[in-house]
């Protein structure tokens, strides 16, 4: 199998250095399959230890890639089309496998909001446009483990929950700007603060089990609503922050 991969020829250090951070976005499959596990059994909280696991290599896997040339080095092997399929699965799948599974929304609406969620996110993936110039998302960027997990950290009402869930499927089909926190440049050392306070309070939240006190729930929301709004604030001040 690996003389297939590379050919029936002696593979340059340049190829093995590219073709192991395939493997490390890879990694994120098998993180996924452990939270599929965990959220089974209804082990939340475990669950989303592995997601954020999958969110850290999901955060480094880009740069690196970048760094070390893989699309020149291995342009037969497309690292975007395996980053969407392990974006797909941890941001989207799982999370509204456990929004479903906890019966968080109550019967059937937990399971009509796992249904859209996993429906409008396919469609948001084979949009070619869903980044701007600026590298902004175009519509909501279906990062549902964070919404998701803002629901668990909250102990969301029904109702909340509900609206919470349709606003974001709605939003991903509209124009309007999301920040990506490392890639934006417009505010980017705010940016990324404000995002790394928030998973420092998710982290915590885990740690207590989800019985965190009330300033880090307060914080965890008024945190992801920053992360939430400040696309379409930059995008209504196209000036802000240059």
């Amino acid at each position: 199998m690996i003389r297939r991969i590379f050919n029936y020829r002696k593979v340059p250090y340049a190829e093995i250095r590219a073709f192991s951070v395939h493997l490390l976005t890879a990694s994120g499959s098998f993180l996924a399959f452990l939270g599929v596990v965990a959220a089974s059994e209804e082990r939340f909280v475990h669950m989303f230890w592995w997601l954020g696991l999958a969110l850290l290599v999901d955060g480094i896997d880009g740069p690196i890639a970048r760094k070390v040339r893989v699309k020149e080095v291995l342009p037969n092997w497309s690292g975007d089309t395996l980053d969407n399929i392990i974006d797909y699965v941890t941001y989207v799948l799982l999370p509204a496998f456990a929004l479903y599974k906890s019966g968080m929304i109550g019967e059937p609406w937990s399971f009509v909001a796992a249904g859209a969620i996993v429906v409008s996110s396919a469609i948001y993936y084979a949009d070619m446009g869903m980044k701007t110039d600026e590298y902004f998302f175009s519509g909501f960027p279906v990062v549902w483990n964070m919404v998701v997990f803002t629901l668990f950290v909250t102990h969301a009402n029904a109702t909340a929950a509900l609206i919470l869930v349709s606003v974001s499927v709605i939003l991903t089909f509209l124009p309007i700007n999301f920040l990506h926190p490392v890639r934006v440049k417009r505010l980017r050392p705010l940016n990324l603060g404000i995002c790394l306070i928030w998973c420092a309070l998710g982290g915590y939240s885990l740690l207590n089990d989800f019985n965190s006190p009330s300033w880090v729930v307060w914080g965890v929301v008024i945190s992801g609503l920053y992360l939430y709004c400040i696309g379409g604030v930059l995008q209504l001040f196209p000036n802000l922050g240059k």
